[in-house]
């Protein structure tokens, strides 16, 4: 089939993708791409360097402003905010506005790392207006996440909040970032997939070890959440200045 005989923009996406290319085209295309990621980079490092210790909250895009968890995303932003953190979302709506506008409420400093997506993602009114940064490339962008985060704050989210926790306790298991904090937010959202990790792949697979369930901590309040950033760094005799 022709492009234009499919009805969608998806089918026509994938029909584009599908069709074959020459070599040539292959190798343009590839080698452009290149610069366009390095300046991606360049731009990202040049503007996070100078933001200071910041945390990390990740969540649902989808997540309505009275929904609890967006209320309690804004209380633990504004809390970490006033105990001298900056906070770094996704820059989208939901949790992630919930984030953003904690933060610009308690006085901190306020980053938004958003990516080009054809539905769901545009930037927030809360973000610090020189701390809005956008991305085309996800592994870019996640990039940013790990390398300027003191720690990771995971609200009840879809695939890419999950996919966003498992690479950061990926990236701390293997020891390729500092063990950081990583606190997941909701007992009864988080229950069951945690639960799941234990019996199956700890108990029953034996694909993660017992040790790595210590790589996280589950919460339920702002509280808790603060609690547990606090301790860590006076464990180590740092502070969120450092």
């Amino acid at each position: 089939m022709r492009l234009e005989d499919f009805d969608n923009d998806e089918d026509k996406v994938i029909q584009d993708r599908l069709k074959q290319k020459t070599w040539n085209e292959i190798r343009t295309n590839d080698s452009w791409a290149i610069f366009k990621i390095m300046a991606e980079f360049v731009n990202g490092y040049e503007s996070m360097g100078r933001i200071g210790p910041c945390v990390s909250i990740f969540g649902s895009a989808r997540t309505k402003p009275d929904d609890k968890y967006y209320l309690l995303a804004e209380k633990i932003a504004y809390k970490i905010s006033k105990a001298g953190y900056g906070v770094i979302t996704g820059g989208g709506p939901g949790i992630m506005e919930a984030g953003n506008k904690g933060a610009h409420l308690g006085g901190g400093t306020s980053v938004g790392l958003n990516i080009e997506l054809p539905f769901e993602q545009h930037f927030n009114p809360y973000i610090d207006h020189d701390k809005n940064l956008n991305f085309d490339y996800f592994f870019v962008r996640k990039v940013m996440f790990v390398k300027y985060s003191q720690g990771f704050v995971v609200m009840p989210g879809g695939f890419g909040t999950l996919d966003e926790m498992f690479e950061a306790i990926t990236l701390i298991q293997t020891k390729k970032i500092g063990k950081f904090p990583i606190i997941l937010v909701g007992v009864e959202f988080w229950s069951g997939l945690i639960e799941w990790v234990k019996t199956v792949l700890v108990e029953k697979m034996h694909t993660v070890s017992p040790e790595d369930l210590n790589l996280f901590k589950i919460v339920d309040t702002e509280d808790e959440v603060v609690e547990a950033l606090d301790k860590f760094y006076k464990k180590y005799d740092l502070s969120p200045n450092f």
